[in-house]
């Protein structure tokens, strides 16, 4: 026992930081990888394939609002110890917390649909039949949320992660001008912009930030355990978080950049852009980019039934959580299986339109952020539930510039869609 005390004494205070930093690692690395999901990698491939590189620089201001906004979220649920669907509850009302789940609960069956179609898309490019894909997968999904404890989920959940490199590998064997590709990051080409790239802009701005993200990773960092002393490892957690989906995303468009929009080569999906990759990049490439699709979908079709789950058992005051029993949070497993259900099973039946289905699930989003947003924004300048840790006034500038223009994009994105 001597020995083991003193070998902890003498860990030197740096590596204890880093261990201590590994310990809270996963809420904001996993929301924001996983944001990257089918309906995402379906917009950044027409994104390159489209535009090329001329809206690169648009994601950096998108990464810095996203940090921003689950930043908040975030450090909301570590102060107060409570998810954002039990705040809204407390203190907008039962009424109002209502009508906002109904809406977050259409909208993400559409979203989990859209995830299920993007592993049956995968599936299909490695001959793979979806009425065998999308059973093992959604089998997998519901075992992984039963059977597991919330460390065990987070270490799956993490290790998905690490697949998204299969982007930046297939990046880097197309081997484009990293040159030109570096200026059109950093240096915003307004004069560059055509009004045929708005619908693509708007995408690109609300697959970023989307209302399940912020319940989810609330949700993550009270089930975690994690105290406001920890609150700047938190923010390490989401800066990293957000800088690994802009790195993911930046070499998805990347990808479709040098090879498919230098060749003239047109997308409708994720799907046609990994096919697609194989003449022009090789078959190296073009696995790699199913892989990462195939990857993206099965672990979005997991944390967007999850998030739901979350969400709806906080806002009616039910016991939640994936570290607890069935008896102990029946609710909270029913409806996480029956979102499962329901979406493997719409993407099963061959009538039913997807891609309708994908756009009103889209066009809820974009009701709900801006008013998510705001929700979020007014419960972290509530001193009652944050106490010193309100935002700051240049905070609450920046976050209401970001609703602003949450809105206008949303707006454009009807306009656009349902037109």
């Amino acid at each position: 026992m001597k020995d083991s005390s003193k070998k902890k004494k003498n860990i030197p205070p740096f590596v204890a930081k880093i261990i201590l930093l590994l310990g809270i690692i996963g809420p904001g690395l996993i929301t924001a990888n996983i944001d990257n999901d089918a309906g995402g990698i379906a917009t950044y491939s027409m994104a390159g394939a489209q535009t090329g590189y001329r809206l690169l620089w648009i994601l950096m201001p998108i990464t810095i609002a996203l940090i921003m906004v689950q930043e908040m979220a975030a450090r909301m649920g570590i102060v107060s110890g409570k998810g954002l669907a039990d705040l809204i509850r407390e203190k907008f009302g039962l009424r109002v917390t209502f009508y906002t789940l109904i809406l977050l609960i259409i909208a993400d069956l559409g979203n989990t649909t859209a995830e299920f179609a993007g592993i049956a898309s995968a599936g299909e490019i490695f001959g793979i039949s979806k009425y065998l894909s999308v059973p093992i997968s959604s089998l997998f999904v519901c075992l992984l949320i039963f059977k597991g404890d919330y460390k065990m989920v987070e270490r799956v959940f993490l290790a998905g992660c690490s697949v998204y490199l299969a982007y930046i590998v297939s990046g880097v064997i197309i081997d484009p001008d990293w040159v030109t590709i570096a200026t059109a990051v950093v240096v915003p080409d307004l004069k560059a912009i055509r009004s045929s790239d708005m619908p693509i802009i708007v995408g690109l701005i609300g697959t970023s930030i989307t209302p399940w993200m912020q319940f989810y990773i609330q949700a993550a960092v009270v089930e975690k355990g994690i105290t406001p002393k920890h609150l700047t490892h938190s923010k390490i957690d989401i800066i990293v978080g957000c800088i690994s989906m802009f790195l993911v995303t930046l070499f998805i468009i990347i990808c479709c950049a040098a090879t498919l929009h230098a060749a003239g080569i047109t997308i409708s999906s994720a799907k046609d852009a990994a096919i697609s990759l194989k003449p022009l990049a090789g078959s190296y490439a073009s696995i790699l980019f199913a892989i990462g699709l195939f990857n993206a979908s099965i672990f979005s079709a997991a944390l967007l039934p999850l998030a739901t789950s979350y969400y709806v058992c906080e806002g009616m005051g039910w016991d939640a959580g994936v570290g607890k029993s069935f008896k102990e949070a029946p609710n909270f497993f029913t409806i996480f299986t029956l979102l499962v259900v329901a979406s493997a099973a719409m993407t099963l039946i061959p009538q039913i339109n997807l891609f309708d289905i994908l756009i009103w699930s889209q066009v809820i989003n974009g009701v709900l952020i801006p008013v998510i947003l705001i929700f979020i924004i007014n419960l972290c300048n509530d001193s009652e539930i944050m106490g010193e840790y309100t935002n700051s006034r240049s905070y609450n500038l920046i976050s209401y510039g970001i609703v602003a223009l949450m809105t206008i994009a949303n707006l454009a994105m009807f306009y656009f869609e349902l037109s």
